[in-house]
């Protein structure tokens, strides 16, 4: 006796680092190759702005066409989606959006977000995200829609690694959070909250000297790039440390480092 086991897909479309879509393991899944530009901007479209009319589909993906062609134009982007990923979006009256069950990574990083900003989630479901929720969305379109939604990703994402550091910190657990902290860093070198996450979270764990280097890494790639200092509010995370007095007569030798005490 032979059981027929069913199979189930589970759509995927990745936003953040480039545009694919992978209908899932098994029988008619695996990765939709070669879809054409317009078809990639309508499926991007319909899941950065939810559930969207057909009017403003076309409005948005074809705006310098005549009205009557933009709307052909997404009919003909609907069929060729169909051919080849069948059931991914659905019509509902003049509106599309993504069938049930589709998964998609930008929604992915919302709800990591939502989770790092709600107090009562704990921290096993806020640690740092893969490095696949770290991308920029859609690297080299420019539409306006995606650029105004690209910054608003980046925003939540920093944000989000700069408040998850604070909660690991809080707890404890200093290497991830430094981890959080400089990834934070690695997206945004210049972004100066950024390093004061990381200061606060050495100075957390006890590590004076940590944190004077993280200031002074910070405030000389400030000063080449932008020639300006470090706000108050990052030099009065240090203010209370300062380097040892040197030995009268010679400087310390190379092997001992930098050394720093708190301020009484």
């Amino acid at each position: 006796m032979f059981l027929a086991v069913t199979v189930v897909l589970t759509p995927r479309i990745s936003l953040l680092d480039g545009f694919s879509v992978h209908l899932g393991e098994g029988a008619g899944g695996g990765p939709v190759d070669n879809l054409p530009r317009g078809v990639q901007r309508l499926v991007a479209h319909v899941c950065l702005a939810g559930r969207p009319p057909r009017a403003s589909i076309a409005g948005h993906l074809w705006p310098d066409v005549p009205e009557e062609h933009a709307h052909g134009s997404l009919r003909s982007a609907l069929w060729r989606l169909h051919r080849v990923a069948p059931g991914l979006l659905h019509a509902s009256g003049s509106v599309l959006t993504l069938a049930a069950g589709v998964r998609v990574d930008v929604q992915d990083l919302g709800d990591w977000a939502r989770r790092v900003g709600d107090p009562t989630c704990c921290l096993a479901d806020v640690d740092v995200p893969g490095l696949g929720l770290r991308g920029e969305l859609l690297p080299g379109w420019y539409d306006d829609w995606v650029l105004l939604e690209r910054e608003r990703l980046r925003q939540l994402r920093m944000h989000a690694l700069e408040e998850v550091a604070a909660r690991l910190a809080a707890a404890g657990r200093y290497g991830d959070a430094l981890q959080a902290a400089y990834a934070a860093v690695h997206a945004e070198p210049l972004r100066e909250s950024a390093h004061r996450t990381v200061v606060r979270v050495h100075l957390a764990e006890g590590n004076a000297a940590e944190a004077l280097r993280a200031y002074e890494q910070f405030r000389v790639v400030l000063a080449d790039e932008l020639g300006v200092q470090p706000s108050q509010h990052m030099t009065r995370l240090v203010a209370g440390l300062h380097p040892a007095p040197r030995p009268a007569g010679g400087s310390w030798p190379r092997a001992r480092g930098l050394s720093v005490t708190a301020a009484s």
